[in-house]
């Protein structure tokens, strides 16, 4: 069994597969060895795959980088704060709009540095994610065949890469160029009272929200659906073959019967273990990006909450709507990464069930 498995892993190209899908984990877990990791999910004797320490550093590096931001949004709300009430006691209402104006610019320039850097870090993940599975899928569906799954293969193929290549750059060229314009309403309806299209930037908000849901829906959906049906005509296929094999063929045919399913069996532990490893490697690639996302969600929600005494309620405002916008970029990270994760399980459940029908 463990010459077959070891010559189906060279065969397949799996070792190829493994060595490129290290650059997606090597800056979160730079000590993770994947070909040894592999080596045990084809026994299931998988430990602790995750280096808390590396993360626990990285989240630590990450709350110091919002802790300035927070500071720096503040100290100059305070300097305002200060100016605004030496100015309105001297009766100059111009002069107090001017420092208004410009303590709103900084502000502006300092948060939308940062929500960019961001913005770019999550569609560099998603591209990550989506050139991953451009790499994962054709290895499942080649161990698919080694299982004989044809039925499931040949719908599931076109099924799954278009789909992933489609919700991967509508999500990256539509839905986050989307959440940036809301930004910008955003921004330009809390410089004065005269302009007020908040309203519109809650709609696009919203709207990006449903869309992902949509999206999410539609993928699990369609493949539960499409692998339900082609799982169950596998199965009797399988089975059919094999009693054709093993009753018509004389003196060997039940020894080939009996090979057949051992191939099938490897088969279906490589693909396994490969499924397994692709779960881990997207849980890398959006690890460092959701916790950077998560603390500066939280990090905005508490300068607005401390700054509301002293703060003008545009800047509250402000602050509030960018930290709903780092809410969404959360959303949609998560749902990218627990789609095609949900994605690799159905596929893995589907091949499977189609063997139970054997």
């Amino acid at each position: 069994m463990n010459e077959m498995i070891n010559s189906q892993t060279k065969i397949l190209g799996i070792d190829d597969f493994l060595n490129s899908a290290k650059k997606y984990t090597e800056n979160v877990f730079p000590n993770l060895n994947i070909n040894e990791l592999f080596t045990s999910s084809l026994t299931g004797n998988i430990g602790n795959v995750f280096e808390i320490s590396n993360i626990g550093k990285i989240f630590l590096q990450e709350i110091e980088i919002a802790i300035k931001l927070m500071i720096s949004v503040v100290v100059i709300i305070i300097i305002h704060s200060i100016f605004k009430a030496i100015i309105e006691n001297l009766g100059n209402s111009s002069s107090s709009k001017i420092v208004y104006f410009v303590q709103y610019l900084i502000i502006v320039t300092i948060i939308i540095n940062s929500f960019l850097t961001i913005l770019n870090l999550t569609r560099e993940s998603i591209n990550n994610i989506v050139n991953f599975m451009n790499l994962l899928i054709p290895l499942l569906i080649t161990l698919m065949l080694t299982t004989g799954s044809l039925v499931t293969t040949s719908i599931s193929q076109p099924i799954l890469i278009f789909m992933v290549n489609f919700i991967g750059n509508f999500i990256a060229d539509f839905l986050i160029p989307l959440l940036l314009v809301a930004i910008t309403i955003s921004i330009i309806s809390n410089i004065s009272d005269k302009i007020q299209i908040n309203r519109l930037s809650k709609f696009l908000k919203s709207s990006i929200v449903w869309i992902l849901g949509i999206i999410l829906t539609i993928f699990s959906c369609t493949l539960s659906i499409e692998g339900t049906l082609s799982s169950s005509v596998d199965g009797i296929t399988g089975k059919t073959a094999k009693a054709a094999v093993s009753s018509f063929i004389p003196v060997v045919g039940k020894i080939l019967g009996d090979t057949v399913d051992s191939v099938i069996g490897c088969g279906n532990v490589l693909k396994n273990s490969v499924g397994i490893i692709g779960v881990i490697i997207i849980i890398g690639i959006t690890i460092i990006p959701i916790i950077k996302i998560l603390i500066l969600w939280v990090s905005f929600k508490m300068t607005s909450a401390l700054c509301e005494v002293v703060a003008d309620e545009k800047i509250i405002k402000l602050i509030d709507q960018i930290a709903d916008s780092y809410k969404i970029l959360l959303a949609i990270l998560i749902s990218v990464s627990v789609m095609f994760i949900v994605g690799i399980t159905i596929v893995l459940k589907i091949t499977n069930s189609s063997l139970m029908y054997r």
